[in-house]
């Protein structure tokens, strides 16, 4: 699985532990495939839940509401489990031995600060499908390097004449080849969680009526940016991206993993 060259690449980069963001609903089939014996006991493993009715208290479930809160409701799930410095991924995307690398020596750095968070960033031209658009957060970074803005764009592909473009505002609008741009992979310090649970509070007063929006992590991060309550380092990393974004997209990937193998990046037996 995907998932295990993450784990393989993070424990390289110091990671201690892993907590799996679950459903009730596949508890017993996912622990029994990812226990800590699947990774040879080098890693501690843990699992939180991320459920509908799993709110901060006074707020509800909206009726007619089946779509899960997002990649943000889901970091808050993990707030009892992780108690210092860490990383977020999504299990479903490749992001190289490098970037795991880069956000671990950051983190590590870090102690018991506070508000200084990090991402790591990958140039557009290396996260696109073959397949079909994909959707990616263009990010905004400061000659310090530092982040100034997230957007989401989406329907972003590479056309017939070279050119990077994206189509969700009307008109064609052209990305240059090195935008650095989010695929979810985020260093926070653990204040993180209090703040995620306050705004989420607004974010559902103003939101939770629409019973398709969800609460992403680039909302809180911009949140806390533009009112000065953090700030978010921006680390590139000359890794490819590459995942399963469309079933189309599953004979190269497979065919990338071979390769990364014979190339002696990766032993054929992971643990």
């Amino acid at each position: 699985a995907i998932i295990d060259y993450s784990v393989y690449d993070a424990i390289r980069a110091g990671f201690g532990k892993v907590v799996f963001v679950i459903r009730h609903s596949f508890e017993k089939e996912f622990r029994e495939v990812f226990s800590a014996d699947r990774f040879g006991g080098r890693i501690a493993v843990d699992f939180v839940f991320q459920e509908l009715d799993y709110l901060p208290e006074g707020l509800t479930v909206p009726e007619g509401r089946v779509k899960p809160w997002g990649t943000n409701h889901a970091v808050m799930m993990a707030a009892d489990a992780v108690h210092e410095p860490f990383a977020v991924i999504n299990a479903d995307d490749f992001y190289g031995a490098e970037a795991y690398k880069t956000i671990g020596e950051y983190l590590s750095k870090l102690g018991d600060s506070k508000n200084s968070y990090c991402m790591v960033a990958y140039d557009l031209n290396r996260t696109l499908s073959e397949n079909g658009t994909v959707s990616r957060g263009v990010c905004g970074v400061d000659p310090k390097g530092d982040l100034t803005s997230m957007v989401e764009r989406t329907q972003i592909e590479r056309m017939p004449d070279g050119r990077i473009v994206f189509h969700d505002g009307g008109a064609d609008e052209e990305l240059a080849e090195d935008t650095p741009v989010s695929m979810n992979l985020f260093g926070f310090t653990p204040d993180f969680f209090a703040y995620s649970k306050e705004y989420f509070a607004q974010w559902y007063a103003e939101n939770h009526e629409n019973l398709k929006s969800e609460f992403y992590i680039p909302s809180v991060v911009n949140e806390m940016i533009e009112k000065g309550l953090a700030t978010l380092k921006v680390e590139k990393t000359p890794s490819r991206w590459f995942g399963v974004t469309y079933a189309a997209d599953r004979p190269a990937t497979v065919a990338q993993f071979r390769r990364l193998t014979e190339e002696g990046l990766y032993p054929a037996k992971l643990f």
